[in-house]
């Protein structure tokens, strides 16, 4: 009977070409159906007296506790602000100075790209989605196995990432495992990701005193220090603490240093619940908040109201086994309820979501990644890292995953958008002509042609044929089509998006290795 009303609709509607929307045009941004920065926040975990309570247990393991191994230079910022040494040598954090760098911390800040089209305006529930990741290997679905990923992988990752309207952001996905210097391996991990796409990007950085030649590296993408300072459109991730509640030396130098240079930072705390995080789900936030609240106030002693990202990202343990589980439903649940404590902050937050331990581009994959990335998207959370490409619970990044996340991107940010509900959406006028004096269904009504592109989103890869329709055009297989769209965008890109005369100038300056 379903497949009997199917067929009546497609006859009626004129075939398939009449009920597949194709865009003709591209569609003047406020009315796209998805784009960059839906507001989200629909979504909840933590009732208002859990956010209470959490950040009181926060402030209490930041007074009570504190953080040891902070490098000689990170002392003498905090405790000049106020933080105090103990003998034990780990610093503790009063709560009014705490409160004190909280309301100075930077809001509401912009996230530049080289096209000031793609900038990432982080306020309130803004929800923007991208890559992340240190994955060391690429997935080779088509040989179904994992190969050490290289300065060239990085490359195509961001030329995808540049094509893919739902990925607005692209931070370094993998390492360049081709290349044996570490200082060459940090410039064209910079290198690659800003000639792959203009939108922004994110980096970090494997040893302090590799700062000032990147730098030089970005200047000259940029034009010269002075746009640089004016729009930066790199950000460093940060990993500033080693949790439990100790900082990264060198990871603390080198953010001194970034902030110092102008360039917005990520204040990443990645601890693991159940290893490097406390096992309840509750208690693992409150240590990535206090971690995190170490930085806010470490960053705003330095430099106050220095951009900075709230970046609380505490992952999952299967505790059956100690490995990571990022997949997981308590990885989602985790992931919204740290938007929720940057929202009550009031601060610009990212977490990490997307995150598939499944080995290819799965059924497993497909529920791990949709699952949190709705989740994070509907509780509001600003820059959500990770949400596609990444498998093995991070240890391998896909290509062909990237492309298949454009489509599951899409209709997550359906889903955050939610239901319009106006004067005219609600309107019983069409449903009187079509039911009293009309043909008896909507197809082809003015109202429903007018709202195909604007309510509606259509996947570019995924199939929606029928299966007599599917056998017609040859039994499509889902990665098979992921990979003719990524060997298509890539055959098209650009080598570089850098202009010619400042690539040139580059390649001449440093060993560039894509």
């Amino acid at each position: 009977m379903a497949e009997e009303c199917a067929v009546a609709v497609s006859r009626r509607s004129g075939g398939r070409a009449a009920r597949v929307a194709l865009r003709s045009a591209p569609l003047a941004e406020n009315i796209r159906p998805v784009r960059p920065g839906l507001p989200g926040g629909q979504y909840k975990p933590l009732t208002e007296a859990n956010v209470r309570r959490i950040h009181e247990a926060a402030l209490d393991a930041l007074e009570q506790i504190g953080l040891a191994n902070a490098p000689k230079s990170g002392i003498e910022i905090m405790t000049g602000a106020g933080v105090i040494l103990g003998d034990d040598g780990r610093l503790r954090f009063p709560r009014a100075l705490v409160e004190d760098m909280l309301a100075i911390a930077a809001r509401d800040i912009t996230l530049h790209a080289r096209d000031p089209k793609q900038d990432l305006e982080l306020s309130g529930t803004r929800v923007y989605y991208g890559t992340a990741g240190a994955a060391v290997h690429v997935v080779d679905v088509e040989k179904r196995e994992y190969r050490e990923s290289t300065a060239k992988d990085l490359l195509n990752a961001a030329q995808l990432v540049h094509h893919l309207d739902n990925v607005h952001f692209f931070q370094r996905a993998m390492v360049c495992r081709d290349i044996p210097d570490n200082f060459l391996m940090d410039v064209n991990t910079l290198y690659a990701c800003c000639a792959g796409t203009t939108k922004h990007v994110g980096t970090s950085f494997s040893d302090p005193s590799h700062v000032e030649g990147c730098f030089d590296l970005i200047h000259m993408i940029a034009g010269g220090e002075d746009k640089w300072r004016a729009r930066p459109f790199v950000s460093n991730s940060n990993c500033f603490v080693v949790p439990p509640m100790k900082f990264a030396e060198e990871s603390c130098i080198t953010m001194e240093k970034c902030i110092r240079g102008g360039m917005p930072i990520l204040l990443l705390s990645a601890g693991q619940a159940g290893a490097t995080a406390p096992a309840p789900l509750a208690t693992a936030i409150v240590q990535a908040v206090a971690e995190c609240l170490a930085g806010v106030v470490y960053v705003n002693a330095m430099s106050p109201g220095h951009p900075a990202v709230f970046g609380t990202w505490p992952f999952v343990s299967d505790l059956r086994t100690g490995a990571m589980s990022g997949g997981s439903g308590e990885q989602a649940l985790l992931t919204a309820g740290c938007a929720q404590m940057h929202q009550f902050y009031r601060l610009p937050g990212g977490a990490a979501a997307g995150i598939a331990d499944a080995k290819l581009p799965d059924m497993q994959a497909g529920w791990e990644q949709a699952i949190s990335n709705v989740m994070a998207g509907l509780s509001g959370l600003n820059m959500v890292y990770e949400a596609v490409g990444m498998h093995g619970s991070l240890l391998g990044f896909c290509l062909e995953s990237l492309v298949l996340g454009d489509d599951m991107l899409g209709q997550v940010q359906r889903c955050i958008r939610g239901i319009d509900v106006t004067e005219d959406s609600v309107s019983l006028e069409t449903m009187r002509s079509v039911c009293l004096d009309g043909p008896g269904h909507y197809l082809g009504h003015p109202q429903t042609l007018g709202l195909m592109q604007t309510e509606y989103i259509y996947p570019a890869v995924a199939d929606r044929t029928s299966p007599k329709e599917w056998v017609e055009i040859g039994r499509p297989d889902l990665v098979a089509r992921a990979i003719e769209r990524k060997n298509r965008i890539l055959a098209e890109a650009a080598p570089s998006v850098i202009a010619p005369e400042i690539d040139r100038a580059i390649r001449e300056k440093f060993r560039i290795y894509c």
